[in-house]
């Protein structure tokens, strides 16, 4: 009797519909797919015209709402995608990057890096990458590097950041496609964050994209109106 029912037990359990398993959550760049996917998506409805100034990099970029209109008449278009490092940027630089043909390219990114555990000059070597793979897609177009932000919620790693700012100043130093946009100083009052962020103390208020507009946009026109190697057609 005992063999009959372990018999039965293990015909039920094998008969029995296998209970399907969530996905899981893919790992690496593959986290970013479908964010990727609607880019292409939005490409495919309307292309923007070549030779704009693209913003890249984490979500510091992506949720720059206003950017549009606070760099027109400059043509910006907005290619950040939230939670990213550079090494993600470098991943998807043929997608979110190269299509786009622009004449210069503003780029934030590396604080999430260094959130994750990475050294900063493994972030600096992971923005080599980028600007390596720049160069053979787009020649000398410049790229203009945002120094990481002194948000609370990441002020222990204000030092670290420190560093990253610091090798990517002296990498622009040797490079004339590189330049350094130091956006730390408008950002804090008394040596610490001002009262610029939302509530989880790292993205920024309408109030944090308005100072990142006063020293981004002057920038941004200085290049406008430098000649340009970069074809509308």
């Amino acid at each position: 009797m005992r063999a009959t029912a372990i018999a039965l037990a293990c015909f039920v359990a094998l008969a029995a519909p296998a209970i399907a398993q969530p996905a899981a959550t893919p790992a690496g760049p593959e986290r970013f797919a479908p964010e990727i996917a609607a880019f292409a998506a939005a490409d495919r409805d309307h292309m923007p015209a070549p030779c704009g100034f693209l913003f890249v990099g984490s979500s510091s970029i992506r949720f720059w709402k206003t950017l549009g209109a606070d760099m027109a008449p400059m043509p910006a278009v907005n290619r950040g995608f939230g939670g990213s490092t550079i090494a993600d940027v470098d991943y998807y630089f043929d997608r979110v990057v190269a299509p786009y043909r622009p004449r210069a390219i503003v780029f934030y990114a590396g604080e999430n890096d260094l959130d994750a555990g990475a050294a900063p000059g493994a972030v600096t070597a992971d923005f080599a990458s980028f600007m390596d793979l720049k160069t053979k897609a787009l020649g000398p177009a410049p790229v203009y590097f945002i120094s990481l932000k002194p948000s609370k919620l990441r002020w222990a790693q204000r030092d670290a950041q420190a560093q990253v700012n610091a090798q990517i100043q002296a990498m622009a130093a040797l490079r004339h496609d590189l330049h350094y946009v130091d956006v730390a100083p408008a950002m804090l009052t008394g040596g610490v964050p001002k009262d610029i962020y939302v509530a989880d103390g790292l993205h920024m208020t309408p109030e944090g994209y308005r100072l990142w507009t006063a020293v981004v946009r002057p920038v941004v026109q200085a290049e406008a109106k430098r000649p340009t190697s970069c074809k509308v057609s």
